[in-house]
């Protein structure tokens, strides 16, 4: 039986061992992959070993469509490539806060933003269901891959609204479903790591945003190919036969999300 404490502790536990490792990308075990998630372009502007740090499954900052002076909350900050992206699009009259549970994380992301020699970002450590952030300072919400990893993400939507500014804009490139999990995926604490166990029905997605106070919701949906989530699926071992591998490449996908205050 999975609990809220096994969920985060698992996750953690995944990512340090994942930094620690210096993977340079998601791989099969973490949120499901996707090549090229960000326009060339944007990733000129960081060294190749900190762009190539990346956890995620879609680009929230071509999303965001950031602005120079705004305060961007990146929630599940990683190794900090989106807060890195971001501070450069605000500029030095902007801010961006990274939050994230996992302390080797946060050490990996103070070092890869003191490499492109930005001053205008800072990393707290703590949990998206509890943020380490002031009443109605920011502007933007950024996360990527990281709410679905949440088991309260009720909790993670009211702190989000708590902390936005009226008007303010959520952008998330998140993992969500179309109908049901088979039960063995939900309870599996490595689907759970890997992005898949706690994603939620987009329905379900949208009524917890909604009933927190969010307007003008969004989703844009990013189906993964066949061989992703065979990949995926072979390396948590979880019991294929079980459930139809065609019931998983239907329901589970990435999507863009947006949504104000």
């Amino acid at each position: 039986m999975t609990t809220n404490e096994s969920i985060h502790e698992t996750v953690r536990e995944h990512y340090a061992e994942r930094i620690k490792k210096d993977a340079s990308s998601c791989g099969d075990d973490c949120c499901l992959p996707s090549n090229n998630l960000y326009p060339e372009t944007l990733l000129t502007s960081v060294p190749a070993d900190v762009s190539n740090t990346s956890y995620g499954c879609g680009d929230p900052i071509t999303l965001a469509s950031l602005q120079a002076g705004q305060t961007v909350l990146d929630l599940g900050s990683g190794a900090g490539l989106d807060c890195i992206l971001a501070a450069q699009k605000v500029g030095e009259t902007g801010k961006v806060i990274g939050v994230d549970m996992t302390p080797e994380m946060i050490e990996r992301a103070q070092v890869n933003a003191k490499k492109v020699g930005l001053t205008n970002v800072e990393f707290r450590q703590g949990y998206l269901e509890h943020l380490p952030v002031a009443d109605n300072i920011v502007d933007v919400i950024i996360s990527n891959c990281v709410i679905n990893l949440s088991p309260d993400k009720e909790k993670v939507f009211k702190e989000a609204y708590r902390v936005l500014k009226d008007g303010g804009k959520l952008s998330v490139s998140d993992i969500v479903t179309d109908g049901e999990l088979p039960d063995n995926v939900k309870q599996s604490l490595s689907a759970w790591a890997g992005c898949v166990a706690g994603a939620v029905d987009t329905k379900d997605y949208i009524a917890m945003m909604e009933a927190v106070g969010f307007r003008d919701i969004f989703i844009k949906p990013v189906f993964f190919d066949k061989e992703t989530v065979d990949s995926a699926l072979a390396d948590m071992k979880l019991d294929v036969q079980s459930f139809s591998k065609e019931e998983i490449y239907k329901t589970v996908y990435s999507a863009k999300i947006t949504a104000y205050k």
